[in-house]
């Protein structure tokens, strides 16, 4: 992948690329968002928790297409107050070293259950799976 942060325009905010390029030849998978919850019911409850629950459960679905956190090309996360950015950041930057994904960090009013305070979205790129060839433009 290759990262774009073109030099005449305001450098990142934080730890973040401006965009991804994916290559030709390599799958997405998009993963929907993804709420503090464990698979038991647990909801943590402070931000910091809830995020890496979230980070857990996109590492959880990017393991079934074979690929990891380190693929992802894309981060939308939403938090429902301004003391949730910091937390929220905090997980995100442990977890993705440079080269930084493409983010977006949002506030909003909130979401279908008071309890929750972050939901995370991802869109990973990774290699084709042997067998599978890629679809190849006209």
């Amino acid at each position: 992948m290759r990262r774009l942060n073109p030099p005449f325009i305001q450098p990142p905010f934080a730890a973040y690329s401006h965009g991804v390029e994916v290559p030709p030849g390599r799958r997405l998978v998009f993963c929907s968002g993804q709420l503090g919850i464990d698979r038991e019911g647990r909801v943590a409850a402070d931000c910091e928790g809830q995020a890496e629950q979230c980070f857990a459960n996109i590492a959880a679905i990017l393991a079934e297409a074979g690929l990891t956190l380190a693929d992802i090309v894309r981060i939308n996360a939403y938090v429902t107050s301004r003391e949730h950015l910091a937390p929220y950041m905090a997980v995100r930057d442990r977890l993705f070293p440079a080269p930084f994904p493409a983010s977006t960090l949002m506030i909003v009013a909130g979401f279908a259950r008071p309890e929750f305070v972050v939901e995370i979205e991802a869109v990973a790129a990774g290699p084709v799976e042997a067998g599978v060839q890629p679809v190849r433009e006209a």
